[in-house]
């Protein structure tokens, strides 16, 4: 079976990792699959252009309901549709949107949510089946390499590393751009950095967006404990939140409050002072990954729903 796979493919994104890592699946499976950037095309009427070229598709699966599915609205073959997140949580709020993707949703023959939340807010906010869309969530896979080297990044990203081994860096990995609003916790943690200069956040991932990045840029100048570090590979990146105390995660397409603030703080600093609640914290995590997250049942889904495009 020959597939067209459509997605926003921005270097090293989540979209990007996630696409890859889906495209493999159903490779491994005998099928041949061409990812494309949804940024390529224009309407749906160029996606069914190359969809008829010979040898032609035989169907086409997308990552988020709008960016890449209204691509596939009216193309000649079955597809089906991965929910992206953005398009559940923000571009649904948007009526003209909203309209497309239910469109989208209506005629896709299976949809994807990587959470039931995200199945839940799917089916409240538009019409669809509910036996259509199925739950996966990501599966997980982690490369380190081994050429990398923590006291470089620390020095690179401009934090001092005269006492390198009793530093409590804090990595925020996220693309900079607005609905990941990586300036969230810089005024709070800067705080605390001035109370425990030990303590030290830094931001990590692709300049995605130019007048944020100068915006990241101008605040981590002139803020206490904050530091930009420059992009890395995926196996770079790995190796160093293998390394940092914790790895923070911020999005307001997941709703953020003052009181998660307040909380990120307090919840910090019990981790920093209770050892066996930060080992019990570890060892759970991994047992969820495994349960939750496994590569071998994300891959056994994607292939299986692909055979109800024949």
């Amino acid at each position: 079976m020959k597939l067209l796979f459509l997605a926003c493919l921005s270097p090293r994104t989540g979209n990007h990792t996630t696409a890859e890592r889906i495209r493999s699946h159903i490779e491994s499976a005998g099928h041949t699959c061409e990812l494309r950037d949804a940024a390529e095309f224009q309407s749906p009427a160029e996606v069914t252009n190359l969809i008829c070229q010979y040898p032609p598709f035989d169907g086409a699966l997308a990552i988020h309901l709008y960016r890449a599915g209204r691509l596939l609205l009216g193309i000649p073959v079955p597809f089906g549709v991965i929910f992206g997140g953005t398009d559940i949580n923000e571009d649904v709020k948007v009526e003209h949107k909203r309209v497309v993707m239910e469109q989208v949703l209506l005629k896709a023959r299976f949809a994807v949510a990587f959470t039931d939340k995200l199945k839940e807010e799917a089916e409240l906010n538009l019409q669809s089946q509910r036996s259509k869309i199925f739950v996966q969530p990501q599966g997980i896979q982690t490369e380190v390499t081994d050429k990398f080297c923590w006291t470089e990044f620390l020095r690179n990203s401009g934090v001092s590393i005269k006492l390198v081994d009793e530093l409590r860096v804090f990595l925020l990995v996220c693309g900079l751009r607005r609905v990941k609003d990586p300036l969230y916790l810089t005024e709070v943690f800067s705080e605390w950095h001035c109370k425990n200069p030990l303590n030290v956040l830094v931001i990590i991932g692709p300049k995605i967006d130019p007048v944020l990045t100068a915006e990241v840029e101008a605040v981590v100048e002139r803020t206490e404990g904050i530091f930009l570090a420059q992009e890395r590979s995926q196996q770079e990146l790995h190796a160093a939140m293998k390394r940092c105390f914790a790895v923070v995660n911020s999005s307001i397409s997941e709703g953020m409050s003052a009181a998660i603030l307040e909380e990120f703080v307090h919840q910090s600093q019990t981790l920093l002072s209770d050892h066996e609640l930060r080992e019990r914290v570890v060892r759970n995590g991994k047992v969820y990954m495994e349960e939750h997250h496994s590569l071998t049942r994300e891959r056994e889904t994607y292939q299986q729903l692909v055979d109800a495009l024949h």
